[in-house]
């Protein structure tokens, strides 16, 4: 498969309209072609964008019933309560596209959750710093420098993991505003994705375990230790996902036995 033809396809592998054999010679290519799969992944964080941005809604699912009745009461008053004419066809796809149209703009969707509208925030912040040229305000693989960056930009000490012996070396640290306040984000990579670890003071005391989710083709994944919030969020598969938890956790707990023992001696 040639380039042209890799980029030709790029948007309907995208949308998951090729079949398994062109998928497979796509993802192939894709593998072997750092220039190609450098557009798929521009293609792929525009996609990511727009679906995370404002403007961007799902209908509820009384929509469509709804549409249906105010179609079937004009038809009713004008006289015509059997059959469709153009006309009403024409009636129908307006009042479609107009309540459609409708969802998608309003700004403050009614009924969507605080924990939707997080995922959203936390998908954005990543897929911006995948496009604007800006994944960090102090680029470091050293957590020494990293660490301290932080202190009077943010009113809580961010921890910095150490992952690089796992496979995860740390890139460099931002901050985010995320849930109307300023947020540390500490950078990874593993091979070519990158890994964006969001940090903040929890509202509540007490551990919350692990839990993930898949949202707009990124994998998500959320716990609370020692009174911090955790999100990770990536385009990274399943597997690899855990495996960086499971390291961030697993230097997290070193450092505060570290810690433990000291406040002891």
């Amino acid at each position: 498969m040639s380039c042209q033809e890799a980029q030709d396809l790029l948007h309907g592998y995208l949308d998951g309209e090729l079949d398994l054999v062109r998928s497979l010679e796509l993802e192939h290519h894709l593998q072997a072609c750092q220039s190609c799969a450098q557009a798929y992944r521009s293609q792929q964080a525009l996609r990511s964008a727009i679906r995370a941005g404002s403007l961007y809604f799902t209908p509820p699912v009384h929509l469509h019933t709804r549409v249906r009745s105010a179609v079937r009461r004009a038809g009713h008053a004008a006289g015509r309560p059997r059959g469709w004419s153009w006309r009403w066809l024409s009636v129908a796809a307006s009042l479609a596209f107009a309540a459609l149209m409708l969802w998608r703009l309003v700004p403050a969707l009614p009924g969507a959750s605080a924990d939707a509208r997080l995922t959203q925030e936390l998908i954005a912040g990543h897929v911006r710093s995948l496009m604007v040229s800006h994944l960090t305000d102090v680029p470091s693989s050293d957590q020494h420098t990293v660490k301290p960056w932080f202190e009077g930009k943010l009113d809580f000490s961010p921890p910095v993991a150490e992952v690089t012996a796992q496979g995860f070396p740390l890139v460099g640290g931002r901050l985010e505003y995320i849930g109307n306040r300023p947020v540390a984000a500490v950078v990874y990579r593993h091979q070519q994705h990158v890994i964006n670890l969001f940090i903040w003071p929890a509202m509540h005391e007490g551990d919350v375990g692990e839990s993930t989710l898949t949202r707009q083709g990124f994998q998500l994944s959320h716990w609370a230790k020692a009174g911090m919030n955790y999100w990770v969020v990536s385009d990274l598969n399943a597997r690899d996902l855990q495996a960086f938890v499971r390291a961030v956790q697993s230097q997290a707990s070193l450092t505060t036995s570290s810690l433990n023992m000291c406040d002891t001696t």
